[in-house]
């Protein structure tokens, strides 16, 4: 698979889906999966019985990972952008194709 171009702590906006137009933060990539948790956005409600753990039991709210194509790296005034990979000093860096900005640190 290619390198990833979402990593965890990137500021996505969802391009598709219930939550469309919706902002968050990567909390958990899954590259081989081709998958992101986002945080606040695709959240799914899961039954909980009660059990010895949880003697309440109840309604558990988790964030259920998207697909990668279905997210896009947000630039500075909000808008989604593609990422590519440029080589700058040798190194390997993701820059925004709209911008031309650097991702990386």
């Amino acid at each position: 698979m290619a390198a990833a171009k979402i990593k965890k702590g990137d500021q996505v906006v969802v391009l598709s889906g219930k939550d469309k137009g919706k902002t968050g933060t990567v909390t958990q990539a899954m590259p081989k999966d081709g998958k992101v948790i986002v945080g606040g956005v695709n959240v799914a409600t899961r039954h909980r019985k009660p059990t010895q753990a949880n003697p309440q039991g109840g309604l558990e709210k988790v964030e259920a990972p998207l697909h990668i194509s279905k997210v896009a790296h947000v630039t500075a005034d909000g808008k989604p952008t593609r990422v590519r990979f440029e080589t700058q000093d040798g190194k390997k860096v993701r820059v925004a194709v709209k911008t031309g900005a650097k991702i990386d640190g």
